[in-house]
């Protein structure tokens, strides 16, 4: 056969073939089913997972938590400190301003 002759009309093409394929359903994608939980936990496992994640967040956050508590309680004696001192020097200037006011009177 030469690349001329047609090809033989009984030799299907790639197009024919699947177009001849049964269409099937598609299957619908279920998620996978969750695991079951366990009938019965364990009491003491999980109280030992509980203290060992309790442990190991403490020391990961400790350090953190320590250094943000005493940033907050600076601030928070710095604006005490400066509201003692203004409410100091305002109750001085009264009792003076009092004590000025008493003077002149006499």
């Amino acid at each position: 056969m030469s690349a001329a002759e047609p090809a033989d009309a009984d030799v299907p093409v790639l197009t024919q073939v699947v177009e001849d394929l049964p269409v099937e359903p598609a299957e619908p994608v279920t998620p996978p089913a969750a695991a079951a939980p366990a009938a019965q936990v364990d009491e003491s496992a999980l109280d030992a997972l509980s203290d060992q994640l309790e442990r190991a967040l403490l020391e990961r956050l400790g350090p953190e938590i320590d250094r943000a508590t005493a940033r907050a309680l600076n601030g928070v004696r710095a604006e005490l400190t400066v509201s003692v001192m203004q409410i100091v020097r305002e109750s001085v200037a009264a009792a003076v301003a009092q004590a000025l006011h008493g003077q002149k009177k006499d």
